[in-house]
């Protein structure tokens, strides 16, 4: 499994091409990329959404909500590693279940029903 971020992370110095969601596209390096997707590209085309319209800038930052899609080549999706799946297993397992024991901590005592509440019910019912 693949992990979206991790293969971001790879593509760092490669060429990249990302979409906005207002329809412009813009081609550049990859220089930098944190976990909200905001982007950093150096040697950036931007073309309009139209397709009529160049910029060359030197460099461009894109925040992460604004983006549609992103295009990576081929080499770089060859070079992610795979993550180890067996500790998205462990986290997975003990999703859910009250009762799941994680690591070495001791299970919690099961508290017995007080006295005084048992009383209180078998007055109710008479």
């Amino acid at each position: 499994m693949v992990l979206p971020l991790s293969l971001i992370q790879t593509a760092i110095d490669h060429p990249i091409l990302i979409e906005l969601k207002n329809g412009e596209t813009y081609n550049g390096n990859l220089i930098k990329c944190d976990t909200w997707m905001n982007i950093f590209l150096r040697d950036v085309i931007c073309t309009s959404k139209d397709g009529d319209q160049f910029l060359k800038l030197p460099e461009c930052f894109i925040r992460g909500n604004t983006i549609k899609y992103l295009r990576i080549p081929d080499e770089v999706i060859d070079m992610v590693k795979e993550e180890p799946t067996r500790r998205h297993q462990n986290y997975r397992s003990a999703r859910g279940r009250a009762g799941a024991r994680v690591g070495n901590r001791p299970q919690p005592a099961k508290q017995k029903p007080k006295p005084g509440n048992q009383n209180r019910k078998k007055k109710s019912e008479n």
